[in-house]
């Protein structure tokens, strides 16, 4: 059997495990640049407000309902993650962490019959752990157990966990559950099953195993087969390194500076780099791209990229950020305002073996040694605690009018309790 461990409302819970007063409010959590809903209470969404739509639409609605809007706060949310993560691993024997909050859980050895109250204990120690409440779906497959796990949310009663094993039940389930709801059916796919009249999962699963690859090809059989109960998505609980890396904002304003632009690049550059370092891994591409903003059509247009190859492959701030300035410099365009910039790497390969140059100039083995020591400080004191000159004194150009302060993750903001 597997789990769904799936984290309630997660950046509006984070939220509340801090500020009490926000529980029984509509609370919403924005994008990037306070510009879309990406997390809602339920309250917000009783209200009517939906995923993804525009803060500047329901500014009436949040205005006279009393909402309570946050822009996102990615530090403290990747924080609770890991803590979340952390007592799922001490409590099921393998996990597989598939979202910032959600993890599929291996139930091996467990009674099938005790699955039902295992999960509300489970529910209930993640929620008593971390004050983030959650809702644990246990099926034969994935696909399922998604299933179970929106049920759960949907059903309050269940207690934070909901038991989908007997198939009379899974009938009963698939016989109501919209297609497009479904793990692993888009949108292109929805609406072509629609028109063929087929809307919920049960009449998916009484289509012809040929009828689907036809129409859906093997992705399709592959839901199809896991609607079924039959295990054909791998639970993998060994996270994969990266092949490439890409760091990129859009601002709040547009920059028409270069040393404003090159700030940006420099530290997503920077960034970039100690990604690479995280996962022991080192690049041969970089690749720096810069936007203007389409949506003016009163301002001319321009978006450009270039790229470079390593002579020998990197992990270096000081030689990635120094390539990044350069490509910059390629691109820019004096009289344009940028509302984008960003960096990508690829060419990963593991930094334990490195092909070397023959006519290689740089100290690699003094440079890694001042990366660990970079590392090291930033890991104990913030990040960006130590970072480059280029980098500049104001490196976020975002817009987050709404910003919580970063209760678990920056020493000014933890809470403190006066007695």
């Amino acid at each position: 059997m597997l789990g769904l461990c799936d984290c309630n409302n997660f950046f509006v819970s984070c939220e509340r495990v801090f500020n009490p007063s926000l529980e029984g409010r509509p609370v919403v959590v924005l994008s990037n640049n306070d510009g879309c809903v990406v997390s809602r209470s339920n309250e917000a969404k009783a209200i009517g407000i939906k995923m993804g739509q525009p803060l500047y639409q329901i500014r009436d609605l949040v205005k006279r309902e009393n909402v309570s809007v946050h822009s996102a706060n990615y530090h403290l949310y990747g924080d609770m993650s890991h803590r979340v993560m952390s007592i799922l691993k001490s409590s099921v024997g393998q996990i597989e962490i598939y979202s910032i909050d959600e993890a599929f859980l291996r139930l091996d050895g467990l009674a099938t019959e005790g699955l039902k109250e295992w999960g509300e204990r489970l529910a209930r120690t993640v929620h008593k752990g971390t004050g983030i409440p959650v809702s644990i779906g246990i099926s034969s497959t994935k696909t399922l157990a998604k299933i179970a796990g929106k049920l759960c949310k949907k059903y309050p009663k269940l207690n934070g966990a909901c038991l989908m094993h007997r198939p009379e039940d899974i009938a009963k389930v698939l016989s109501t559950y919209p297609i497009g709801d479904v793990w692993g059916i888009g949108r292109r796919h929805t609406k072509m099953l629609e028109e063929c009249y087929i809307r919920t999962a049960a009449q998916f699963v009484a289509l012809s195993k040929e009828w689907v690859q036809n129409r859906m090809s093997i992705t399709g059989v592959r839901t199809w087969r896991e609607l079924h109960g039959t295990p054909c998505i791998e639970f993998n609980n060994q996270i994969a390194d990266k092949q490439s890396i890409t760091v990129s904002r859009s601002f709040a304003s547009e920059i028409y500076s270069f040393d404003e632009l090159s700030e940006t690049v420099s530290t997503f550059a920077a960034i970039a780099a100690a990604k690479l370092r995280d996962q022991n891994s080192v690049a041969r591409l970089l690749q720096v791209f810069i936007f203007t903003n389409r949506h003016r059509d009163d301002q001319p247009q321009h978006r450009e990229g270039s790229a470079i190859h390593f002579a020998v492959p990197t992990d270096s701030t000081l030689e990635i950020v120094k390539a990044a300035t350069t490509l910059l410099k390629r691109i820019y365009r004096r009289g344009y305002g940028y509302k984008k910039s960003g960096v990508s790497i690829g060419e990963i390969s593991s930094a334990s073996c490195i092909q070397g140059e023959l006519f290689d100039t740089i100290d690699r083995p003094k440079h890694k040694k001042l990366m660990q020591a970079i590392d090291k400080i930033n890991a104990t004191q913030g990040p960006q605690a130590v970072k480059l000159v280029s980098q500049g004194a104001i490196t976020d150009h975002t817009n987050r009018q709404y910003l919580s302060p970063q209760y678990t993750t920056k020493w000014e903001d933890i809470p403190i309790i006066k007695v």
